[in-house]
C-alpha cells in the first residue's frame, strides 16, 4: 500500500507548518521512506479514516466518537507549554485584554467563541467548566463558532466575543509567533486536563511499522533540538484508549448538570 501522512493540527503559522513538515519528513526517512506527505482537504474526518493513513494527528474528542474504530494510537506528544503535564494538556480560558471579564463565572450572559463542535479543547473542556455554572442548560447570551482557535482569538480581539477556551499548546505557539494577537487577550482560568492530541495510524498499518514510527518520532525529536524547541516538543508517551476515556468523562459530567452543548 502507498502510505500517506500529514500533521495538520498545530500549523499556527507558515513557519511552524514548515517545521512540522520537516519533522515528519525526518520520521518517515527512518521508518517509512516511501510514504508521502500530503495536504489534507477540508474533511479531516474523512482523511483520518483513510485505510492508507500512516501517521497523522487528531483531537481526542473525535477519537472517542467513532474514529477509534478506524485507527490505532501511535503516540501522544509531550509539549513544553503552560498547561501541559506529561501527555496531558488543558485549555486556557481567555477574554479580551481590555474587557471587563475577570472570571468564567463573570462571563454569564455574554458571548462565547469556540472553534468546532468536535473539539475537546475548544468545546468539550469548556462545556465541562461551564456546566456547574449553567442554569436550565444555558449560560451565554450568544455562541459564535469560528472554525479554529486562531479564529476564536480573533473574535475576542475584534470584540465579536467575550470568552473562549484555547488549547494551551496553540496558545503557547500564538505567544511565540503572533505576539499582537496574544497581547489582545488575557487569561481568566483553565479547564481540567485530559490526554493531548494523539498521533494515529490506520488500523491497516502493521504493528511493526507502528513500533518503527514510535522509535522514529523519538529520534526526530532528539536529532534537531533547535527545531524541537521551536515546536515545544519534549518527548512522547504511548497511551491507550482507556487513557482517552477521560475526555468522555468530561462530557458525561457536563451532561449530568443538564448542559449538553455550549449555550
Amino acid at each position: 500500500m502507498n502510505w500517506i501522512t500529514a500533521l495538520p493540527m498545530y500549523n499556527v503559522t507558515p513557519a511552524l507548518a514548515a517545521d512540522w513538515r520537516a519533522f515528519l519528513a525526518d520520521v518517515l526517512r527512518k521508518a517509512a521512506p516511501q510514504a508521502l506527505i500530503v495536504d489534507p482537504d477540508n474533511s479531516l474526518h474523512a482523511f483520518w479514516r483513510r485505510p492508507d493513513l500512516l501517521i497523522s494527528q487528531t483531537c481526542g474528542y473525535p477519537l472517542m466518537h467513532g474514529l477509534r474504530d478506524h485507527v490505532q494510537l501511535i503516540a501522544t506528544p509531550h509539549f513544553d507549554a503552560p498547561g501541559c503535564v506529561g501527555a496531558d494538556y488543558s485549555s486556557v480560558i481567555v477574554t479580551r485584554a481590555e474587557g471587563p471579564v475577570h472570571s468564567l463565572e463573570a462571563s454569564r450572559g455574554l458571548r462565547v467563541a469556540f472553534n468546532q463542535d468536535d473539539s475537546n479543547s475548544g468545546m468539550n473542556a469548556l462545556r465541562h467548566a461551564i456546566a456547574p455554572l449553567s442554569r436550565d442548560g444555558s449560560f451565554f447570551a450568544d455562541v459564535v463558532q469560528t472554525g479554529s482557535h486562531i479564529g476564536s482569538l480573533t473574535a475576542l480581539a475584534e470584540n465579536r466575543a467575550d470568552v473562549a477556551a484555547i488549547d494551551c499548546v496553540t496558545m503557547a505557539f500564538v505567544r511565540d509567533t503572533l505576539p499582537q494577537l496574544a497581547q489582545a487577550v488575557r487569561d481568566i482560568g483553565w479547564t481540567q486536563a485530559s490526554p493531548g492530541l494523539p498521533l494515529i495510524a490506520s488500523g491497516h498499518v502493521p504493528v511493526p511499522v507502528v513500533e518503527a514510527l514510535r522509535s522514529a518520532l523519538d529520534h526526530a525529536g532528539r536529532s534537531d533540538p533547535i527545531r524541537a524547541k521551536r515546536l515545544r516538543l519534549k518527548g512522547f508517551s504511548t497511551l491507550s484508549l482507556a487513557d482517552y476515556a477521560r475526555i468522555e468523562q468530561l462530557e458525561s459530567e457536563a451532561l449530568s448538570f443538564g448542559y449538553p452543548h455550549l449555550a
